[in-house]
């Protein structure tokens, strides 16, 4: 299985990059390929309407090291973990996203990837605009 991590750095504060990415009511804002619409709360899990068809996101709990890890349950009952890091930068944050090919063909793999840099790319704007 091949993996892929996708960084951005981002002129903020880690510790703003990670309350926002982490806040799931923010997704529909930066995670396009994750959530066009609002989030709806089902217990602890969150589910939303994405390019993949309906998904079941659940978050490791709140912490205070910057990992946003998220199980996405797909519509065909299978669940994607993507592991997710917000590291201190000399310029102010780092968010890391990792991908991996599991059943993916390469076309589909790539796909993925440019969806996952757009997404980082929009949370950087929203984190750094005036």
């Amino acid at each position: 299985m091949i993996s892929r991590h996708v960084s951005r750095v981002i002129a903020a504060s880690p510790n703003a990059v990670y309350e926002f990415a982490s806040d799931p009511d923010n997704l529909p804002r930066w995670a396009a390929g994750l959530a066009r619409t609002e989030v709806v709360r089902e217990g602890d899990a969150l589910v939303v309407d994405s390019p993949m068809g309906r998904v079941t996101v659940r978050f490791v709990p709140r912490n205070g090291y910057g990992i946003v890890d998220h199980d996405v349950t797909l519509p065909s009952g299978a669940t994607v973990t993507n592991p997710v890091r917000v590291l201190a930068h000399p310029e102010g944050a780092e968010i890391v996203f990792t991908i991996r090919q599991l059943e993916l063909t390469d076309d589909e793999f790539d796909r993925d990837t440019r969806m996952v840099e757009e997404d980082l790319d929009r949370l950087a704007r929203l984190l750094t605009s005036p």
